[in-house]
């Protein structure tokens, strides 16, 4: 039923715009701004440069027609028993007791995947840790090979250069016996 009224506002709006601008066409005197129908008065307000503006009035439904539906008050209630508003109340109670059951239900699982998650952040963390650890050890594994590499190195340069050493004071020791 509204659906029906409110395509009918519309239609009669259209034609009302179309009613207008033909009338305004034809006739060069201003026609009646104030149009009536059964449910509604249509005023058009002033022209702008834009177009035109019209406004809408909708009739109370106590001032349509008596042929319109009239609305009638809800049945009352029947006045319940003893035994019924008993039962009402024991079911509105096992709802209450299904609903906090659930409530605590989903609170339960969010702690326990609040305890997965943290049990997962701490594994992470210590994996990432060992991991650290584990690549500090190799890298200064490494560096202490690379020194003891390079000691050992330095430390062999020495001994040549000792030996040679030696052996140039020899030399000259024997060039000294041997001229003197």
């Amino acid at each position: 039923l509204r659906e029906n009224k409110l395509s009918a506002y519309m239609d009669k709006m259209k034609e009302l715009s179309m009613l207008s601008l033909i009338c305004s066409c034809f006739y060069s005197q201003p026609h009646p701004t104030v149009c009536e129908y059964d449910d509604m008065e249509v005023k058009q307000l002033d022209k702008r440069a834009s177009g035109q503006s019209f406004e809408v009035i909708l009739k109370s439904p106590t001032e349509l027609s008596a042929e319109s539906p009239s609305l009638t008050s809800p049945p009352r209630k029947k006045d319940l028993s003893m035994d019924e508003l008993q039962k009402r109340l024991e079911a509105a109670e096992e709802r209450r007791k299904i609903q906090e059951a659930q409530v605590l239900k989903q609170l339960a699982e969010k702690r326990e995947h609040e305890k997965e998650v943290l049990h997962k952040a701490i594994e992470d963390n210590n994996n990432f840790s060992r991991m650290a650890e584990e690549k500090l050890n190799y890298k200064m594994g490494l560096s202490k090979e690379i020194r003891d590499a390079h000691l050992a190195a330095l430390r062999e340069r020495l001994r040549e250069k000792e030996l040679h050493a030696a052996g140039v004071r020899r030399n000259k020791e024997q060039r000294e016996e041997i001229s003197g």
